[in-house]
C-alpha cells in the first residue's frame, strides 16, 4: 500500500482525483515496468502494442495478417526473398519522415542486439528507393512473418544510447513522462497515421496485484489487471473482463531414460516418465475443468496443446480426459500394477513415481502442481511436488518434470518447445524430445513458402492421426489449463475486441488501445 501511496502522489492533479472524472484520460495499472524499456530492436512490444512504434504487418482480432506500416509484402517463390512496400508520407512523434533505411536500420539493430529476438536466419536487409524494403533470407522461413508483426520500427536519426528511455516512432503514442518505478505518461501521437485514440492522456501506474486492487476499490484506475482469486470481491463502478489466453501452463515430462548427463554435469533423463504408457495415462486422468473451477475460479480453458485456438491448432490433437478408467486401462496393457499393495504401480523394478518442481512463490503453479498430483494418484502415480528456485530448476529440469508455461502468437514457439534442435537448449526443449516424423512436418512448416501450407504443416505435427506432439501422440507434455487474463474495467469503457493474448508478459491487453473509448 505504501507503493500505492507513492504512486498516486506522483500522478499530475487531475490524476489524483478519481479514475475517468476527465473522460479524455485513461488511468489504468496492468502490468510491471518494462525495466528495460522502450526499444524494439531489444524486444520491446513483443507482447502487446509497442505504443511508441509503428510494425510492418499486424493482426487482426482473428489473428490474421493484415498490413500496418506496410501497403503489401511479396515473397519470392522459393521463399527467401520478402520484399516490402511502406506507406508514404508517414512521419515520426519527432516529425521527420519513415522511410525505408529507418526500416534497415531497424532490423539490422535487432539482429545484432542479442536479444529475444531471433533473426538468426536473415541475410541481409536492403532499402529500395525510400518506401520499399528488401529481407533476404538465408532459407526459407514462414514463421519470418511474426518478425514482421513484432518488431516496432525505429528512427535511425534518433536512436541513440537513451533511446530506451525516450522513444519516437510513428505509433499511435508518444511517451510524455516516466518516472521509474511509478508511472508512464503517454499522449496520442500527432503525425499518426492510424485511427486517433479517443484519449488525450493515458497514465500507466505500476502497482503490485494487491495495491492495483486497492486503487481500484478507491476508484483511481480505469482498468487494472487482476489475480481470478480478486473476482470474488464485487467493485461498485466496475466490472469484470476475462480474456481468453494461450498463457498455458503444463507439465514437462523428460522423455528420454537416464543415464546421461549435459555438459554443465546435470542429469538428463527419467525413467518413468520416459514410458509413454505413464504420460498419456497422465494425461488423460486429468481433469482441466475441476483445475479451471478450482484453482483458476473458472477463468481459463482447458489447454491440449501449447497454441489452442490459434490459427494452426489443430483440434483434432484434443484428448478427452478425466478418465480414470481408460488411464488404468492404459497402465495395465502396459505391464503396470501394484504386486506389493503399496498404492504405487510398478512395471519390474520400476515404480510408478517421480518429482515434479515449479517455482517457488508462483501460487499459481503450486496449486495446479500439487492438485494434479492428487488427480493421478488413483491411478497408483506417485508424483512428488516441489518448489525449486529456478536457478535450481535449470539443474533438474532435463531429469524432472516441471510445471512451465508457454503462449506465444507465433507458432515458432511450437518449433522451439518440441524441436530436437533445442534439446537442452534454455527452457525449450528440457525434456529432449524426438520424433523424426514431428521434426519432418515442423521444418517443412518452416520452409513453407505460404502461411495456409505452413499451418497446415504447423497441425499435423501435432496430430496426423499417426503420431504427433499432443496427448494423443507422444504426449510429451500434460497440457493444463490456458489462464484467462482477468480485468477490472470501468463502467462504460469499451476495451474492444481483444484477441486470444499470448503469455503474460508485457501489457498484451493494450494491443488494440487506440481502439478503446467510452460508451456512455
Amino acid at each position: 500500500m505504501l507503493v500505492f501511496v507513492l504512486m498516486i502522489t506522483g500522478c499530475s492533479p487531475k490524476s489524483k482525483e478519481a479514475a475517468s472524472s476527465s473522460k479524455d484520460e485513461l488511468i489504468i495499472a496492468i502490468g510491471g515496468e518494462p525495466e528495460a524499456g522502450f526499444d524494439p530492436t531489444t524486444g520491446w512490444g513483443r507482447y502487446g502494442s509497442p505504443l511508441f512504434q509503428s510494425t510492418l504487418l499486424k493482426r487482426d482480432h482473428n489473428l490474421k495478417i493484415i498490413n500496418d506500416l506496410a501497403t503489401s509484402y511479396e515473397i519470392s517463390k522459393n521463399g527467401m526473398v520478402w520484399t516490402v512496400n511502406l506507406q508514404k508520407n508517414v512521419k515520426f512523434s519527432d516529425g521527420n519522415p519513415v522511410t525505408s533505411e529507418d526500416v534497415k536500420y531497424t532490423f539490422e539493430t535487432a539482429a545484432k542486439s542479442g536479444s529475444a529476438i531471433d533473426l538468426s536466419n536473415l541475410k541481409s536487409v536492403e532499402a529500395i528507393g525510400e518506401h520499399s524494403v528488401k529481407f533476404t533470407l538465408k532459407e526459407p522461413q514462414s514463421t519470418f512473418m511474426q518478425m514482421l508483426v513484432a518488431t516496432g520500427i525505429v528512427p535511425k536519426h534518433a536512436h541513440g544510447t537513451d533511446y530506451a528511455q525516450k522513444p519516437i516512432g510513428s505509433g499511435p503514442f508518444k511517451l510524455v513522462q516516466w518516472d521509474k518505478g511509478q508511472q508512464v505518461i503517454v499522449e496520442p501521437n500527432p503525425e499518426y497515421y492510424g485511427p486517433k485514440s479517443q484519449f488525450k492522456k493515458i497514465t500507466f501506474l505500476f502497482l503490485n496485484e494487491d495495491a492495483a486492487f486497492a486503487a481500484a476499490k478507491a476508484g483511481k484506475v480505469d482498468v487494472t489487471a487482476i489475480p481470478s482469486a480478486f473476482t470474488k470481491q464485487p467493485v461498485t463502478g466496475l466490472h469484470i473482463e476475462a480474456v481468453q489466453s494461450v498463457d498455458n501452463r503444463g507439465i514437462m515430462f523428460p522423455f528420454v531414460k537416464s543415464g546421461s548427463k549435459t555438459k554443465e554435469g546435470y542429469p538428463i533423463g527419467n525413467d518413468v516418465t520416459a514410458e509413454v504408457s505413464i504420460r498419456k495415462a497422465i494425461n488423460i486422468a486429468l481433469n482441466r475443468k475441476a483445475l479451471i473451477d478450482g484453482v483458476l475460479d473458472g477463468y481459463g480453458t482447458p489447454a491440449y496443446t501449447l497454441n489452442d485456438g490459434l490459427p494452426w491448432y489443430n483440434p483434432e490433437a484434443q484428448i478427452k480426459d478425466a478418465d480414470l478408467d481408460g488411464a488404468k486401462k492404459i497402465l495395465a496393457r502396459n505391464g503396470w500394477k501394484d504386486s506389493d499393495g503399496d498404492g504405487i504401480v510398478e512395471k519390474g523394478n520400476l515404480k510408478a513415481e517421480f518429482t515434479m518442481v515449479y517455482p517457488s512463490g508462483d501460487l499459481t503453479r503450486q496449486s495446479l502442481a500439487i492438485a494434479s498430483a492428487d488427480m493421478v494418484k488413483p491411478l497408483g502415480i506417485n508424483i512428488k511436488v516441489e518448489a525449486k528456485s529456478w536457478d535450481d530448476i535449470e539443474k533438474l529440469m532435463h531429469s524432472n518434470a516441471v510445471l512451465f508455461g508457454w503462449g506465444s502468437h507465433d507458432p515458432l514457439e511450437m518449433y522451439n518447445v518440441h524441436s530436437s534442435k533445442f534439446g537442452g537448449v534454455e527452457y525449450y526443449n528440457p525434456g529432449f524430445y524426438s520424433n523424426p516424423v514431428v521434426e519432418d512436418y515442423m521444418n517443412k512448416a518452416l520452409r513453407a513458402t505460404n502461411e495456409q501450407d505452413a499451418i497446415e504443416l504447423w497441425k499435423k505435427a501435432q496430430w496426423d492421426g499417426q503420431t504427433g506432439i499432443s496427448a494423443k501422440g507422444d504426449a510429451p507434455w500434460a497440457w493444463l489449463v490456458n489462464i484467462n487474463h482477468v480485468y477490472l474495467v470501468k463502467d462504460g469503457l469499451d476495451i474492444g475486441n481483444q484477441k486470444i493474448h499470448p503469455h503474460g508478459h508485457g501489457w498484451p491487453v493494450t494491443d488494440n488501445i487506440e481502439e478503446w473509448q467510452w460508451t456512455k
